[in-house]
Protein backbone atom coordinates (compact mmCIF):
# COMPACT_ATOMS: atom_id res chain seq x y z
CA UNK A 1 0.00 0.00 0.00
CA UNK A 2 0.84 3.70 -0.71
CA UNK A 3 1.38 4.54 3.15
CA UNK A 4 3.81 1.41 3.80
CA UNK A 5 5.87 1.92 1.00
CA UNK A 6 6.36 5.78 1.63
CA UNK A 7 6.31 5.24 5.87
CA UNK A 8 9.24 3.64 7.70
CA UNK A 9 7.20 2.75 10.40
CA UNK A 10 6.25 -0.07 12.95
CA UNK A 11 2.43 -0.72 10.86
CA UNK A 12 -0.54 -0.22 13.64
CA UNK A 13 -2.07 -3.60 14.88
CA UNK A 14 -5.59 -4.31 14.82
CA UNK A 15 -8.51 -2.78 17.04
CA UNK A 16 -11.32 -4.53 19.18
CA UNK A 17 -14.79 -3.11 20.50
CA UNK A 18 -17.43 -4.82 22.06
CA UNK A 19 -21.06 -3.62 22.91
CA UNK A 20 -22.79 -5.77 25.65
CA UNK A 21 -26.68 -5.05 26.37
CA UNK A 22 -27.34 -1.62 24.84
CA UNK A 23 -30.25 -0.98 22.19
CA UNK A 24 -27.73 0.94 20.19
CA UNK A 25 -25.05 -1.81 20.06
CA UNK A 26 -24.21 -1.10 16.25
CA UNK A 27 -23.96 2.53 16.06
CA UNK A 28 -22.02 2.39 19.24
CA UNK A 29 -19.50 0.23 17.89
CA UNK A 30 -19.35 1.82 14.73
CA UNK A 31 -18.07 4.89 16.19
CA UNK A 32 -15.82 2.64 18.13
CA UNK A 33 -13.84 1.50 15.62
CA UNK A 34 -13.85 4.66 14.10
CA UNK A 35 -12.10 6.02 17.13
CA UNK A 36 -9.78 2.80 16.66
CA UNK A 37 -8.86 3.54 12.94
CA UNK A 38 -5.45 4.09 13.71
CA UNK A 39 -4.96 0.55 14.28
CA UNK A 40 -5.86 -0.89 11.40
CA UNK A 41 -7.00 0.66 8.39
CA UNK A 42 -7.08 -2.59 5.54
CA UNK A 43 -10.73 -4.53 6.46
CA UNK A 44 -13.27 -3.55 9.02
CA UNK A 45 -16.44 -5.42 10.50
CA UNK A 46 -19.24 -5.67 12.69
CA UNK A 47 -21.39 -8.65 14.26
CA UNK A 48 -24.52 -8.04 16.75
CA UNK A 49 -26.72 -10.54 18.36
CA UNK A 50 -30.18 -9.99 19.84
CA UNK A 51 -30.06 -12.77 21.66
CA UNK A 52 -31.65 -15.51 19.05
CA UNK A 53 -29.43 -14.93 15.96
CA UNK A 54 -26.10 -13.06 14.51
CA UNK A 55 -26.47 -10.08 11.90
CA UNK A 56 -23.35 -8.99 10.35
CA UNK A 57 -21.03 -6.95 7.97
CA UNK A 58 -17.91 -6.67 6.90
CA UNK A 59 -15.86 -4.89 4.18
CA UNK A 60 -12.47 -3.90 3.21
CA UNK A 61 -10.67 -0.59 4.00
CA UNK A 62 -11.41 2.56 6.71
CA UNK A 63 -14.31 1.99 9.01
CA UNK A 64 -16.04 4.86 6.66
CA UNK A 65 -15.83 2.74 3.16
CA UNK A 66 -17.13 -0.37 4.72
CA UNK A 67 -20.07 0.65 6.61
CA UNK A 68 -22.71 3.21 4.70
CA UNK A 69 -26.21 3.68 6.10
CA UNK A 70 -27.67 0.76 4.61
CA UNK A 71 -24.81 -1.71 5.76
CA UNK A 72 -25.18 -0.33 9.20
CA UNK A 73 -29.31 -0.14 9.88
CA UNK A 74 -29.25 -3.98 8.91
CA UNK A 75 -27.45 -4.28 11.84
CA UNK A 76 -29.63 -6.08 15.12
CA UNK A 77 -29.14 -6.72 18.51
CA UNK A 78 -28.67 -5.42 21.98
CA UNK A 79 -24.63 -6.90 21.73
CA UNK A 80 -22.04 -7.02 19.34
CA UNK A 81 -18.15 -6.64 18.70
CA UNK A 82 -16.40 -4.66 16.47
CA UNK A 83 -12.79 -5.11 14.43
CA UNK A 84 -10.33 -2.82 12.64
CA UNK A 85 -7.59 -4.97 10.99
CA UNK A 86 -4.24 -4.71 9.94
CA UNK A 87 -2.58 -7.81 8.85
CA UNK A 88 0.08 -9.03 10.74
CA UNK A 89 -0.90 -12.94 9.96
CA UNK A 90 -2.93 -13.92 7.10
CA UNK A 91 -3.16 -12.24 3.62
CA UNK A 92 -5.18 -8.75 3.29
CA UNK A 93 -8.89 -10.16 2.08
CA UNK A 94 -12.35 -9.98 2.52
CA UNK A 95 -12.24 -14.14 4.05
CA UNK A 96 -9.47 -12.78 6.64
CA UNK A 97 -11.55 -9.63 7.89
CA UNK A 98 -12.85 -9.81 11.52
CA UNK A 99 -14.97 -10.77 13.50
CA UNK A 100 -15.10 -14.21 12.09
CA UNK A 101 -18.32 -15.80 11.87
CA UNK A 102 -18.79 -19.36 12.39
CA UNK A 103 -21.66 -22.39 13.52
CA UNK A 104 -20.95 -24.93 15.73
CA UNK A 105 -23.01 -27.10 18.41
CA UNK A 106 -23.91 -24.83 20.69
CA UNK A 107 -25.07 -22.15 17.52
CA UNK A 108 -23.11 -19.05 16.17
CA UNK A 109 -19.82 -18.06 17.17
CA UNK A 110 -18.18 -14.72 16.60
CA UNK A 111 -14.43 -14.09 17.29
CA UNK A 112 -12.43 -10.78 17.09
CA UNK A 113 -8.90 -10.40 18.34
CA UNK A 114 -5.76 -8.35 18.47
CA UNK A 115 -2.37 -9.50 18.71
CA UNK A 116 -0.22 -12.65 17.23
CA UNK A 117 -0.24 -16.02 18.20
CA UNK A 118 2.93 -17.48 17.81
CA UNK A 119 2.37 -21.38 17.77
CA UNK A 120 -0.86 -20.50 15.13
CA UNK A 121 1.37 -22.30 12.78
CA UNK A 122 1.77 -25.74 14.67
CA UNK A 123 -1.74 -25.43 16.04
CA UNK A 124 -3.23 -25.07 12.58
CA UNK A 125 -1.54 -28.43 11.25
CA UNK A 126 -1.93 -30.22 14.01
CA UNK A 127 -5.79 -29.26 13.23
CA UNK A 128 -5.99 -30.18 9.76
CA UNK A 129 -4.11 -33.77 10.26
CA UNK A 130 -6.70 -34.51 12.59
CA UNK A 131 -9.80 -33.44 9.84
CA UNK A 132 -9.65 -29.78 10.12
CA UNK A 133 -10.71 -27.60 7.37
CA UNK A 134 -9.95 -24.12 7.59
CA UNK A 135 -11.76 -21.24 5.54
CA UNK A 136 -8.97 -18.31 6.20
CA UNK A 137 -5.51 -17.27 6.68
CA UNK A 138 -5.93 -15.72 9.99
CA UNK A 139 -4.69 -17.15 13.41
CA UNK A 140 -7.93 -16.30 14.61
CA UNK A 141 -9.69 -19.40 12.97
CA UNK A 142 -6.97 -21.58 14.94
CA UNK A 143 -9.44 -20.07 18.38
CA UNK A 144 -12.50 -21.10 16.92
CA UNK A 145 -11.67 -25.11 15.38
CA UNK A 146 -9.93 -25.03 19.35
CA UNK A 147 -13.67 -23.95 20.77
CA UNK A 148 -15.57 -26.47 18.36
CA UNK A 149 -13.67 -29.62 19.28
CA UNK A 150 -13.38 -28.92 22.78
CA UNK A 151 -15.25 -31.80 24.75
CA UNK A 152 -17.01 -29.05 27.58
CA UNK A 153 -20.46 -28.69 26.40
CA UNK A 154 -20.22 -24.85 27.99
CA UNK A 155 -18.83 -22.13 25.93
CA UNK A 156 -16.96 -20.86 28.87
CA UNK A 157 -15.05 -24.52 29.55
CA UNK A 158 -14.25 -24.67 26.15
CA UNK A 159 -12.64 -21.04 25.16
CA UNK A 160 -10.95 -21.60 28.24
CA UNK A 161 -8.98 -24.96 27.28
CA UNK A 162 -8.32 -22.88 24.09
CA UNK A 163 -6.66 -20.14 25.66
CA UNK A 164 -4.50 -23.22 27.56
CA UNK A 165 -3.21 -24.31 24.35
CA UNK A 166 -2.39 -21.02 22.41
CA UNK A 167 0.45 -18.98 22.91
CA UNK A 168 0.98 -15.12 22.09
CA UNK A 169 -0.69 -11.57 22.49
CA UNK A 170 -4.01 -11.57 22.20
CA UNK A 171 -7.08 -9.19 23.45
CA UNK A 172 -10.28 -11.51 22.50
CA UNK A 173 -13.74 -10.91 22.05
CA UNK A 174 -16.05 -13.96 21.57
CA UNK A 175 -19.65 -13.44 21.52
CA UNK A 176 -22.53 -16.51 21.44
CA UNK A 177 -26.05 -16.05 21.15
CA UNK A 178 -26.45 -14.90 24.41
CA UNK A 179 -23.26 -14.04 25.84
CA UNK A 180 -20.12 -12.16 25.63
CA UNK A 181 -17.05 -13.58 26.71
CA UNK A 182 -13.43 -11.18 27.26
CA UNK A 183 -10.04 -12.28 27.45
CA UNK A 184 -6.08 -11.07 27.66
CA UNK A 185 -3.39 -12.74 26.93
CA UNK A 186 -1.48 -13.78 30.55
CA UNK A 187 1.49 -11.25 29.79
CA UNK A 188 -0.82 -8.38 28.79
CA UNK A 189 1.14 -7.55 25.79
CA UNK A 190 -2.16 -5.75 24.55
CA UNK A 191 -4.40 -3.32 25.80
CA UNK A 192 -7.98 -3.76 26.56
CA UNK A 193 -10.30 -1.60 29.04
CA UNK A 194 -13.72 -2.21 30.28
CA UNK A 195 -15.95 0.82 30.17
CA UNK A 196 -19.58 1.58 30.97
CA UNK A 197 -22.94 2.93 29.64
CA UNK A 198 -26.25 3.27 30.99
CA UNK A 199 -26.75 -0.17 31.90
CA UNK A 200 -24.16 -1.82 29.15
CA UNK A 201 -21.11 -2.71 29.32
CA UNK A 202 -18.35 -1.64 26.92
CA UNK A 203 -14.77 -3.01 25.85
CA UNK A 204 -12.25 -1.29 23.89
CA UNK A 205 -8.73 -1.44 23.12
CA UNK A 206 -8.09 2.22 23.91
CA UNK A 207 -9.95 4.43 26.38
CA UNK A 208 -9.95 7.43 23.64
CA UNK A 209 -13.34 5.28 22.16
CA UNK A 210 -15.10 5.43 25.39
CA UNK A 211 -15.20 9.36 25.43
CA UNK A 212 -16.50 9.03 21.93
CA UNK A 213 -19.56 7.25 22.98
CA UNK A 214 -20.08 9.08 26.10
CA UNK A 215 -19.06 6.02 28.27
CA UNK A 216 -17.36 5.82 31.81
CA UNK A 217 -13.60 4.09 31.81
CA UNK A 218 -13.94 1.45 34.67
CA UNK A 219 -10.63 -0.19 34.77
CA UNK A 220 -8.02 -2.32 32.25
CA UNK A 221 -8.65 -6.18 31.63
CA UNK A 222 -6.02 -7.65 33.38
CA UNK A 223 -3.63 -10.11 31.84
CA UNK A 224 -4.84 -13.46 32.21
CA UNK A 225 -8.42 -12.22 32.89
CA UNK A 226 -11.59 -13.88 32.16
CA UNK A 227 -14.84 -11.85 31.50
CA UNK A 228 -18.45 -13.33 30.92
CA UNK A 229 -20.77 -11.10 30.16
CA UNK A 230 -24.81 -12.48 29.93
CA UNK A 231 -28.02 -11.96 31.74
CA UNK A 232 -27.53 -8.22 32.06
CA UNK A 233 -24.48 -9.12 34.94
CA UNK A 234 -20.63 -9.47 34.50
CA UNK A 235 -18.78 -12.11 35.71
CA UNK A 236 -14.55 -12.11 36.02
CA UNK A 237 -12.42 -14.58 36.92
CA UNK A 238 -8.92 -15.73 35.65
CA UNK A 239 -7.77 -18.41 33.08
CA UNK A 240 -4.27 -18.79 34.37
CA UNK A 241 -1.89 -18.13 37.10
CA UNK A 242 -0.50 -14.49 37.20
CA UNK A 243 3.18 -14.10 35.45
CA UNK A 244 4.91 -11.21 34.43
CA UNK A 245 3.01 -8.36 32.75
CA UNK A 246 4.90 -7.28 29.42
CA UNK A 247 2.63 -4.82 27.72
CA UNK A 248 3.97 -3.43 24.21
CA UNK A 249 6.44 -0.49 24.65
CA UNK A 250 5.57 0.71 21.20
CA UNK A 251 1.42 1.54 22.57
CA UNK A 252 3.20 4.48 24.93
CA UNK A 253 5.91 4.97 22.24
CA UNK A 254 3.68 5.30 18.89
CA UNK A 255 0.56 2.91 18.60
CA UNK A 256 -2.27 4.41 21.14
CA UNK A 257 -3.85 7.45 20.36
CA UNK A 258 -2.20 10.36 22.41
CA UNK A 259 -5.72 10.82 24.41
CA UNK A 260 -5.92 7.47 25.64
CA UNK A 261 -4.88 5.94 28.82
CA UNK A 262 -2.99 2.23 29.63
CA UNK A 263 -3.22 0.87 33.21
CA UNK A 264 -3.75 4.37 34.11
CA UNK A 265 -0.91 6.39 32.32
CA UNK A 266 -2.11 8.97 29.64
CA UNK A 267 -0.29 8.31 25.95
CA UNK A 268 0.57 11.91 25.48
CA UNK A 269 1.66 12.47 29.20
CA UNK A 270 3.89 9.36 29.07
CA UNK A 271 5.38 10.92 25.20
CA UNK A 272 6.15 14.24 26.79
CA UNK A 273 8.04 12.86 29.59
CA UNK A 274 9.96 10.19 26.65
CA UNK A 275 10.93 13.45 25.01
CA UNK A 276 12.54 15.30 28.18
CA UNK A 277 14.11 12.28 29.13
CA UNK A 278 15.88 12.00 25.28
CA UNK A 279 16.85 15.98 25.98
CA UNK A 280 18.32 14.96 29.56
CA UNK A 281 20.15 12.00 28.26
CA UNK A 282 21.31 13.39 24.81
CA UNK A 283 21.52 17.18 24.59
CA UNK A 284 22.21 19.03 21.84
CA UNK A 285 22.92 23.18 20.85
CA UNK A 286 20.36 23.93 17.97
CA UNK A 287 17.59 26.83 17.43
CA UNK A 288 14.81 24.72 16.47
CA UNK A 289 12.54 21.44 17.32
CA UNK A 290 10.35 19.84 15.56
CA UNK A 291 8.54 16.46 15.35
CA UNK A 292 7.16 14.05 12.69
CA UNK A 293 3.54 14.06 12.67
CA UNK A 294 1.88 12.60 14.46
CA UNK A 295 2.98 10.41 17.02
CA UNK A 296 6.20 12.17 17.72
CA UNK A 297 4.39 15.68 18.00
CA UNK A 298 3.95 14.61 22.20
CA UNK A 299 7.75 13.66 22.44
CA UNK A 300 9.03 16.89 20.43
CA UNK A 301 6.97 18.87 22.74
CA UNK A 302 8.39 17.57 25.91
CA UNK A 303 12.24 17.79 24.10
CA UNK A 304 11.57 21.36 23.91
CA UNK A 305 10.33 22.08 26.79
CA UNK A 306 13.59 20.49 28.80
CA UNK A 307 16.41 21.40 26.58
CA UNK A 308 14.97 25.01 26.59
CA UNK A 309 14.90 25.32 22.70
CA UNK A 310 11.69 26.64 20.83
CA UNK A 311 9.03 23.98 19.49
CA UNK A 312 8.09 24.73 15.95
CA UNK A 313 5.75 23.18 13.45
CA UNK A 314 8.26 22.11 10.80
CA UNK A 315 6.46 19.30 9.33
CA UNK A 316 3.40 19.25 8.10
CA UNK A 317 1.24 15.56 7.25
CA UNK A 318 -1.09 15.48 4.52
CA UNK A 319 -4.31 14.04 5.78
CA UNK A 320 -5.52 13.29 2.72
CA UNK A 321 -3.43 10.85 0.88
CA UNK A 322 -5.58 7.57 0.24
CA UNK A 323 -4.00 4.27 1.58
CA UNK A 324 -3.83 3.45 -2.05
CA UNK A 325 -4.17 6.59 -3.44
CA UNK A 326 -0.77 5.29 -5.96
CA UNK A 327 1.34 1.97 -6.88
CA UNK A 328 4.80 3.98 -6.63
CA UNK A 329 7.48 2.90 -8.81
CA UNK A 330 11.08 3.25 -7.17
CA UNK A 331 11.42 6.66 -8.96
CA UNK A 332 8.32 8.06 -7.42
CA UNK A 333 9.16 6.70 -3.64
CA UNK A 334 10.64 10.42 -2.96
CA UNK A 335 7.97 12.32 -4.55
CA UNK A 336 5.58 10.33 -2.07
CA UNK A 337 7.12 11.16 0.77
CA UNK A 338 6.38 14.94 -0.52
CA UNK A 339 2.87 14.06 -0.90
CA UNK A 340 2.68 12.70 2.37
CA UNK A 341 5.14 15.22 4.27
CA UNK A 342 5.81 19.01 3.58
CA UNK A 343 8.15 21.26 5.29
CA UNK A 344 7.36 24.82 6.46
CA UNK A 345 10.45 26.36 4.86
CA UNK A 346 10.29 30.05 6.87
CA UNK A 347 10.44 27.34 9.82
CA UNK A 348 13.61 25.60 9.39
CA UNK A 349 15.52 27.58 6.84
CA UNK A 350 18.96 29.38 8.22
CA UNK A 351 18.48 26.85 11.76
CA UNK A 352 19.72 24.14 13.32
CA UNK A 353 16.58 21.76 13.54
CA UNK A 354 16.27 18.93 16.00
CA UNK A 355 14.09 16.53 14.29
CA UNK A 356 12.57 14.01 16.63
CA UNK A 357 10.80 10.57 15.69
CA UNK A 358 9.59 7.94 17.62
CA UNK A 359 11.89 5.36 16.20
CA UNK A 360 13.79 4.21 13.08
CA UNK A 361 12.49 0.85 11.61
CA UNK A 362 14.55 0.78 8.19
CA UNK A 363 16.26 4.55 7.75
CA UNK A 364 14.70 4.87 4.52
CA UNK A 365 11.92 7.25 5.35
CA UNK A 366 14.11 9.85 8.36
CA UNK A 367 17.14 10.05 5.45
CA UNK A 368 14.40 11.00 3.07
CA UNK A 369 13.25 13.99 5.41
CA UNK A 370 16.72 14.76 6.76
CA UNK A 371 17.35 15.94 2.80
CA UNK A 372 13.84 17.64 3.26
CA UNK A 373 14.61 19.94 5.94
CA UNK A 374 17.96 20.69 4.24
CA UNK A 375 16.33 21.16 0.93
CA UNK A 376 13.98 23.61 2.87
CA UNK A 377 17.11 25.61 4.02
CA UNK A 378 18.11 24.00 7.76
CA UNK A 379 22.14 24.07 8.20
CA UNK A 380 22.49 21.31 10.48
CA UNK A 381 19.62 18.57 11.34
CA UNK A 382 20.05 16.26 14.47
CA UNK A 383 17.77 13.63 15.18
CA UNK A 384 16.99 11.96 18.20
CA UNK A 385 14.35 9.27 18.68
CA UNK A 386 11.99 8.79 21.83
CA UNK A 387 12.41 4.58 21.71
CA UNK A 388 15.65 2.59 22.25
CA UNK A 389 17.02 1.08 18.83
CA UNK A 390 14.53 -1.88 17.41
CA UNK A 391 17.18 -4.58 16.45
CA UNK A 392 14.70 -7.14 16.83
CA UNK A 393 11.67 -9.17 14.93
CA UNK A 394 8.02 -8.73 16.78
CA UNK A 395 5.97 -11.79 16.93
CA UNK A 396 3.17 -10.25 18.72
CA UNK A 397 1.11 -8.11 16.36
CA UNK A 398 3.44 -5.19 15.11
CA UNK A 399 4.71 -5.80 11.10
CA UNK A 400 8.45 -6.28 11.72
CA UNK A 401 8.91 -10.13 10.98
CA UNK A 402 12.19 -10.26 9.85
CA UNK A 403 15.38 -8.88 11.92
CA UNK A 404 17.32 -8.64 8.69
CA UNK A 405 15.01 -5.63 7.58
CA UNK A 406 15.47 -3.77 10.95
CA UNK A 407 18.35 -0.97 10.24
CA UNK A 408 19.49 -0.84 14.06
CA UNK A 409 19.99 -5.03 13.78
CA UNK A 410 22.89 -4.69 11.11
CA UNK A 411 24.43 -1.30 11.57
CA UNK A 412 25.98 0.45 14.47
CA UNK A 413 24.50 4.40 15.40
CA UNK A 414 26.90 6.08 13.63
CA UNK A 415 26.34 3.92 10.87
CA UNK A 416 22.79 4.74 10.86
CA UNK A 417 23.25 8.38 10.83
CA UNK A 418 25.44 8.64 8.07
CA UNK A 419 22.86 6.50 6.24
CA UNK A 420 20.04 8.89 7.20
CA UNK A 421 22.52 11.99 6.58
CA UNK A 422 22.08 13.94 9.95
CA UNK A 423 24.70 15.60 11.69
CA UNK A 424 24.10 13.51 15.12
CA UNK A 425 21.86 11.06 15.63
CA UNK A 426 20.86 9.82 19.09
CA UNK A 427 18.54 7.19 20.89
CA UNK A 428 16.42 6.63 24.11
CA UNK A 429 17.89 4.30 26.33
CA UNK A 430 16.12 1.39 27.52
CA UNK A 431 16.25 2.45 31.51
CA UNK A 432 15.23 6.18 30.41
CA UNK A 433 12.19 4.91 28.49
CA UNK A 434 11.02 2.71 31.45
CA UNK A 435 11.50 5.84 33.70
CA UNK A 436 9.75 8.42 31.58
CA UNK A 437 6.38 6.31 31.08
CA UNK A 438 6.42 5.66 34.69
CA UNK A 439 4.49 2.52 35.14
CA UNK A 440 4.30 0.43 38.23
CA UNK A 441 6.39 -2.71 38.43
CA UNK A 442 8.18 -5.07 40.51
CA UNK A 443 10.35 -5.76 37.90
CA UNK A 444 13.13 -3.77 35.97
CA UNK A 445 11.56 -4.39 32.80
CA UNK A 446 8.37 -2.22 34.27
CA UNK A 447 6.02 -4.19 32.97
CA UNK A 448 7.18 -3.49 29.55
CA UNK A 449 7.31 -5.87 26.24
CA UNK A 450 11.02 -5.23 25.66
CA UNK A 451 11.93 -7.85 23.14
CA UNK A 452 12.39 -5.72 19.91
CA UNK A 453 15.16 -3.95 21.96
CA UNK A 454 17.10 -6.74 23.81
CA UNK A 455 15.57 -9.57 22.15
CA UNK A 456 14.09 -11.08 25.94
CA UNK A 457 10.41 -12.60 24.13
CA UNK A 458 8.17 -12.79 27.47
CA UNK A 459 6.60 -16.00 25.74
CA UNK A 460 8.03 -18.83 23.94
CA UNK A 461 9.11 -18.01 20.57
CA UNK A 462 8.54 -20.67 16.98
CA UNK A 463 10.35 -20.36 14.41
CA UNK A 464 7.42 -20.33 12.28
CA UNK A 465 5.53 -18.00 13.85
CA UNK A 466 3.31 -16.91 10.84
CA UNK A 467 1.59 -18.12 7.90
CA UNK A 468 -0.02 -15.71 4.80
CA UNK A 469 1.24 -12.54 3.99
CA UNK A 470 2.91 -10.44 6.92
Amino acid sequence: MFDELIFDKMTEECGVFGVYNHADAPQLIYYGLHALQHRGQESAGIVTSNNEFFTYHRGMGLVTEAFGSKQLNKLQGFNGIGHVRYSTSGESSLQNAQPLVFKYRGGELAIATNGNLVNAVQIRHQLERQGSIFQTTSDTEVIAHLIARSMYEEIEEAVKEALGVIKGAYALLIMTNDKLIVALDPNGLRPLALGKLEEGYVISSETAAFDVIGATYLRDIEPGEFLVLEKGDLRAERFTVRTRRATCSFEYIYFARPDSDINGINVHLARKRLGKRLAEEHPVEADVVTGVPDSSISAAIGFAERAGIPYELGLVKNRYIGRTFIQPSQELREKGVRMKLSVVRKVVEGKRVVMIDDSIVRGTTSGRIVRMLREAGAVEVHVRISSPPVKNACYYGIDTSSREELIAANKSIEEIREYIGADSLEFLSIEGMIEAIGRISKDTTGGHCLACFNSEYPTEVFQKAFFGKK
